[in-house]
């Protein structure tokens, strides 16, 4: 099966990049521009898997109105 990395809103990706740095110094992860292939799994996780909430946190506010 072929992969489709391509973003449905190509303009989204800047706003998740800065997401993902964002989230990274919060959570505490030393992301760098560019390749990041040193971070362990786990750091990668922890910031991906935040990104994931807070994308779910934001998608279930703009459905009820708030």
């Amino acid at each position: 099966m072929a992969r489709n990395n391509q973003k449905v809103v190509p303009q989204a990706a800047a706003a998740l990049d800065r997401m993902k740095f964002e989230v990274a110094s919060e959570v505490g992860v030393n992301l760098k521009e560019g390749y990041n292939g040193d971070i362990t799994s786990r750091d990668a996780g922890r910031v991906g898997g935040t990104m994931v909430k807070r994308l779910i946190e934001q998608a279930e506010r703009s459905m009820s109105g708030r």
